[in-house]
């Protein structure tokens, strides 16, 4: 099976699901790039420039393509636009191409050169219907998604969404939403151990023994950074022992600053895939207050492969999957009491310690080998499909 997949540039998040797929039996798989970005690039919405300190590019076949945008770009629909995808598509012969999302030209471009061709093409992104839209662009996301010879699913409120705009049941196929669980979960422990936890929270200023809530993210206004804050200062303020790490970089790092002025609130800055081991290993469950901008939030399945507990808006599109108040806590988002209610309840040891636990379980079945088993299925499917066609 010759299979291309179309994404913008290496992300961290994708790649060892790649490196898997390329691997298997009889899959002949070769990955265009947009981009490859540089350290500004990468770090635009993070307001620091940097590179990912783990491999992107090794371990499959990958070709970054022409981008023709004037202002090349990760942040902007048309900073991606590669019209060479059409053409090497019709030469390329091959049994289908994955495309990932829809939100820049270059996957467009993907898709019309599998539709000039008769080329299957799959469709995987992270739309949910968890952000409201108007009639006309749900109308235009039916149009859409009609075109994809098959979906491979994230999630639950992935799911729901596509089969809202009418996708067949028979045509969507589950690549749960993951992160490399091993990875993460050998480098916290490793951590755990030495230099360990109370070493480590005196590394970031926080209290040895206080209950510690991590907040890991970009800091914009879409992930609310500042109701984690807030919420500390309701629970200090009722003397209940609580502290806040907040891990990330961006537009508001000064705004919450001064925000958190007299409360038990740390902030680490930007700290890449091989140093978040620390500030896993120095909390105990992850808050992430996001509105519906949030499409999944990986860093819960990172939270949760290391160990943690998890609190999450009910607008964070893997809430429905990842968390409940077995593995931690979901609340309106916005709603900074509810949110401290749930902080409390985890503060009790025993409830914490139980959640912790359930959190790590329910991450499990989120893994890579899942992804690239949906995928073989998806690819089976509009095989036999085009077979029965000819």
């Amino acid at each position: 099976m010759k299979i291309a997949m179309v994404t913008t540039h290496p992300i961290q998040y994708q790649v060892p699901w790649l490196r898997l797929l390329s691997a298997e039996p009889g899959i002949d798989l070769t990955v265009f790039f947009a981009m490859v970005p540089d350290a500004l690039e990468q770090g635009r919405e993070f307001g620091v420039a940097f590179s990912w300190d783990v491999p992107l590019l090794d371990g499959y076949r990958h070709v970054v393509l022409r981008n023709v945008a004037r202002r090349p770009s990760l942040t902007e629909f048309s900073g991606c636009d590669t019209p060479d995808i059409i053409d090497i598509i019709r030469r390329g012969n091959f049994d289908a191409v994955i495309v990932n999302g829809w939100g820049t030209k270059t996957v467009l471009q993907a898709l019309w050169g599998c539709l000039r061709n008769g080329t299957p093409c799959i469709f995987r992104g992270e739309v949910n219907g968890l952000t409201p839209r108007p009639w006309w662009k749900r109308l235009a996301h039916r149009a859409l998604l009609s075109r994809y010879a098959a979906i491979l699913c994230i999630g639950r409120a992935n799911r729901a969404y596509c089969e809202a705009r009418g996708v067949p049941a028979e045509n969507m196929f589950d690549t749960p939403y993951c992160v490399d669980n091993s990875f993460f979960s050998a480098r916290a422990e490793a951590q755990r151990r030495d230099p360990g936890r109370e070493a480590i929270r005196r590394h970031f200023g926080l209290d040895p023994s206080a209950p510690t809530f991590l907040f890991c993210g970009k800091l914009v206004p879409k992930k609310r950074p500042q109701d984690l804050i807030e919420a500390v200062r309701v629970l200090t303020q009722n003397d209940i022992v609580v502290q806040a790490l907040i891990v990330g970089a961006g537009p508001m790092s000064q705004l919450l600053t001064a925000q958190a002025q007299g409360l038990p609130v740390r902030f680490a800055g930007f700290l890449n895939q091989g140093d978040m081991s620390r500030a896993y290993a120095a909390s105990d469950a992850l808050v992430l207050p996001s509105d519906a901008g949030e499409t999944w939030g990986l860093v819960v399945n990172e939270a949760m492969a290391c160990g943690l507990a998890a609190i999450v808006s009910d607008r964070v599109g893997c809430a429905e999957d990842l968390v409940d108040r077995s593995t931690g806590g979901i609340f309106a988002c916005g709603n900074v009491a509810a949110l401290a209610g749930e902080m409390q309840r985890l503060a009790i040891e025993t409830t914490l310690r139980e959640t912790q636990e359930a959190a790590l379980a329910r991450v499990q079945d989120y893994r890579f080998d899942n992804v690239v088993a949906g995928c073989r299925r998806a690819l089976a499917h509009v095989f036999e499909r085009a077979r029965r066609r000819r």
